[in-house]
């Protein structure tokens, strides 16, 4: 006896199940998203080809290339070409699709031309767990992450990045004639290979640098001074490490069972305008008469917490700490303390700051206060290098003030945000792999979005009921 397990022999017959159902359990995750696709209305979610047309060669029906789509995104299989060739060698596909399979060029142009019924099919399951009472609290997470697109750092450019790399091309240009002045003073055979080859170099430079100008010309005439060659909505944004040429993700997630309940994919770099937007999309979709939004710093902006508040949305976002005086050692805005009752502040030598004017100041409505004793305070040095410390205030300042102390009642907020919404980003970027999106363009970004949220949503209440009690819930 070998004591090990052995496999069949390849060459002995064997009698294989009867049909390809008993090849798939009751259980298998491809009978849930069977019975989903089944049970949605194609046409009226927008898909091309629900009816078939009456002449021409027969093509293949939506259901077919839209449960193949999210099969391959629930299995990290994205491309149309790897789908392709597991249509053709994997049981679960063949059961799914029933033994079709599609040439890639049909797969990816089912992507392509469906952006709208993709992303009615990423809501609609939003909507399905809503029904099942997964959003139970009405609590959210917002957060971005900055997602590779498909085009090299060095294939975008900025004024700055074009500049330097033009002075680069220079500098070696000049380096390469110098060096030609060096090989005249050598023997004629190994001068003339030695000028042929930084001839060469040098003509490869000067076309290079025509490019460049050509680039800056048509930079200039760019809303934002950038410009991406490869995937041209694609934009540099900084990260904790170098830096990316990519997509700003939104998502707010529920912070009971973490399922994402809004997303949006931008190309703006920077969060600060997004809190009431993704705020008022889950507020959407929840259906919910109030919200509550936690964010981090980086969304922090006077207007788009009062838009939340008017919009039925409780934020709870930290303010970013920003202080140049404080960073000098002097005293921070913070330690004038506001006296509504008569409209002053009050600073840290008791002085009591008056109202003086309002203005507009970066589209914001202030009020104006100092003190006209800040000349002869014996702390003067500690506040202010100027004759007078003036301080700010927003005409909406107390929103602010009210979000400070919701924030400061619940300080275990940020660890409830952290946990929650940093954990979708995690596992859908480690399915994309290192390459992230596969597609360019903006409008096809998002829809290839759309189904990585709706297999990140299907997977997680698959966990969290089990398939057989959500395929009961759809059949329902």
């Amino acid at each position: 006896m070998k004591r090990f397990i052995e496999g069949q022999s390849r060459i002995q017959g064997s009698l294989l199940p009867e049909t390809l159902d008993d090849f798939v359990s009751e259980t298998n995750p491809v009978r849930v998203i069977d019975i989903f696709v089944d049970e949605l209305n194609l046409r009226q979610l927008g898909f091309a080809g629900v009816e078939p047309a009456e002449t021409g060669r027969p093509a293949y029906h939506p259901s077919v290339l839209l449960k193949l789509y999210i099969y391959g995104y629930l299995n990290q299989v994205q491309s149309s070409r790897r789908l392709e060739r597991e249509a053709q060698r994997n049981v679960e596909l063949m059961w799914l699709v029933g033994r079709l399979a599609p040439d890639f060029k049909t797969i990816a142009n089912f992507r392509k031309n469906n952006p709208k019924g993709i992303r009615g099919v990423c809501r609609r399951f939003v909507v399905l767990c809503r029904e099942l009472e997964l959003f139970s609290e009405s609590v959210v997470a917002i957060d971005g992450s900055k997602f590779k697109a498909v085009n090299n750092r060095d294939r975008n450019f900025t004024s700055a990045k074009l500049q330097r790399r033009m002075n680069e091309i220079e500098a070696s240009i000049e380096r390469y004639l110098a060096e030609m002045d060096t090989a005249d003073r050598r023997e004629p055979e190994v001068a003339q290979v030695k000028k042929a080859r930084l001839t060469d170099k040098i003509n490869m430079l000067k076309a290079r640098m025509k490019e460049l100008e050509a680039i800056g010309a048509e930079l200039e005439n760019t809303p934002d001074k950038q410009i991406s060659l490869t995937d041209p909505d694609a934009r540099a944004m900084k990260t904790r490490g170098t830096g990316i040429v990519g997509y700003n993700v939104q998502t707010a997630v529920e912070t009971k069972h973490h399922l994402i309940v809004a997303h949006e994919v931008t190309n703006d770099g920077l969060d600060r305008d997004q809190l009431s937007k993704m705020g008022k999309q889950a507020r959407k979709v929840m259906r919910v008469e109030y919200l509550t939004a936690i964010a981090d710093r980086g969304y922090f902006k006077s207007q788009e917490i009062l838009a939340c508040h008017k919009a039925g949305i409780v934020p709870l976002v930290p303010k970013s700490m920003t202080s140049n005086a404080k960073a000098d050692g002097r005293f921070d805005r913070a330690d004038f303390v506001y006296d509504r009752d008569n409209g002053e502040y009050v600073c840290p030598a008791g002085e009591r700051l008056i109202w003086r004017y309002t203005s507009d100041q970066a589209g914001l409505r202030v009020h104006r206060y100092w003190s006209s004793k800040c000349p002869t305070c014996p702390i003067k040095s500690r506040c202010t290098p100027g004759d007078y410390r003036r301080v700010s205030r927003w005409i909406h300042e107390e929103e602010l003030e009210v979000m400070q102390a919701r924030l400061d009642e619940a300080p275990e907020s940020m660890r409830i945000r952290r946990r929650t919404v940093e954990h979708p980003f995690g596992t859908l970027k480690a399915w994309m792999g290192a390459t992230h999106f596969l597609t360019k363009g903006l409008e096809r970004v998002k829809t290839e979005m759309n189904l990585h949220v709706l297999a990140y949503n299907l997977k997680r209440v698959m966990n969290l009921m089990g398939n057989e009690a959500l395929i009961r819930a759809i059949r329902a």
